[in-house]
């Protein structure tokens, strides 16, 4: 394997000129050049800069990690957003968890914003870091994040290796293997591809080849600059790269979850410990169901474990299917009546009784929102 793939990184570095020349040449014809679209990579006068012209750094920072996991699309309306609530790095750090995590609702992963949160708070006072190493000591900055950063903001010659960009190199090497096996190989190849006056530019050519013409399915190779270069095409069927692991099952769990009522007609919610794909995130109470358990017995004991509080379980609310990358889950509601017990965090970080129409003011995950939707169309009869 070695062997191989020093003469793969060689072959790559003896084309890279013209694989250069190629990609730059379609990018400046068809890349996504729109301020419309991606706004923070554009000069405060709508153009697009020049090698020389430094960037809004606080606003390529944002993009860039709200960009880890999410499709520009989707990420862009809440960029728009969260630069309105925060538009500098003060207002930022000097902003609560809670209305930070307010402005991320629905972009998911959202330990992302607290990290964003806290990075902040670090920057506060200090000039912008110039240095990869700076940035990646930064809370939630890998090194793809800190490279787009600082190529986007300082036309810093610094490869990337987003899906996209690896998505590429895996077709145009028709590399045997998953990018997850050979990274150190596929970081060797994004570098070799920077252009040393435009890596900015050839670090969006290189996202934008892989969004627009060398998508995962059905890619557009008679469009593509690499074509006649690219050895998964001269393969004859592109698709079958990158070569990926066979995925692992997702387990599937079911979810009980109380809504619980009280006299006032104010419902009861628990916010997250500080850990783990949800943390610090509203929701509704409940837990996973047991083995020959009924949902209605699941609900009454998760509330029972985590509040403290003695329910009467009712009628179902809704039923609400929900995938993450490592398992599905189906949230089974009900509608509760408190008994008895004063509600405690036992095992979260606080409990809350808030009026159903207040619930917009706290940041629920995605399952969590359906909920609140069903709960306030319904009128229910508090």
């Amino acid at each position: 394997m070695g062997q191989r793939s020093s003469a793969e990184h060689r072959d790559l570095s003896e084309l890279a000129p013209e694989l250069i020349q190629d990609v730059l040449a379609w990018w400046d014809l068809h890349g996504r050049k729109d301020p419309a679209l991606k706004p923070w990579m554009f000069t405060k006068d709508g153009r697009w800069p020049e090698p020389h012209e430094q960037l809004n750094v606080l606003e390529c920072w944002i993009a860039e990690v709200m960009l880890q996991q999410t499709q520009l699309t989707v990420a862009l309306p809440y960029w728009t957003r969260w630069m309105a609530a925060f538009p500098n790095v003060e207002a930022l750090a000097a902003a609560s968890l809670d209305q930070v995590r307010l402005q991320w609702q629905g972009l998911g992963y959202y330990s992302r914003a607290r990290r964003l949160h806290e990075a902040a708070q670090r920057l506060v006072g200090r000039p912008w870091p110039c240095r990869l190493e700076e940035w990646m000591a930064l809370p939630g900055i890998g090194r793809t994040t800190a490279g787009s950063i600082l190529s986007s903001a300082f036309n810093a010659s610094l490869p990337i290796l987003d899906g996209n960009v690896k998505r590429v190199l895996a077709r145009l090497m028709a590399h045997p293997r998953p990018p997850a096996r050979d990274y150190a190989l596929f970081w060797c190849w994004s570098e070799a591809l920077l252009d040393p006056v435009r890596p900015r530019d050839t670090n969006q050519a290189l996202m934008d080849l892989g969004a627009t013409l060398c998508t995962p399915r059905q890619p557009d190779c008679h469009r593509c600059p690499w074509q006649s270069h690219c050895a998964a095409y001269a393969a004859g069927d592109p698709c079958l790269w990158p070569v990926t692991d066979a995925p692992k099952p997702l387990s599937f769990q079911v979810i009980g979850v109380g809504v619980v009522l009280n006299a006032a007609g104010e419902v009861l919610i628990d916010q997250r410990l500080e850990e783990g794909l949800l943390g610090g995130m509203w929701e509704f109470p409940g837990g996973k169901q047991e083995q020959g358990e009924t949902i209605e017995t699941c609900i009454a004991r998760e509330l029972k474990e985590e509040l403290g509080i003695a329910v009467t379980v009712g009628a179902e609310l809704i039923t609400v299917d929900h995938a993450y990358s490592h398992k599905k889950l189906r949230f089974v509601v009900h509608l509760c009546d408190w008994i008895s017990g004063e509600p405690q965090p036992l095992a979260s970080q606080q409990v809350r009784w808030v009026l159903p129409d207040d619930l917009r003011n706290y940041a629920f995950p995605a399952a969590n929102a359906k909920i609140i939707q069903v709960l306030l169309n319904q009128q229910v009869n508090f």
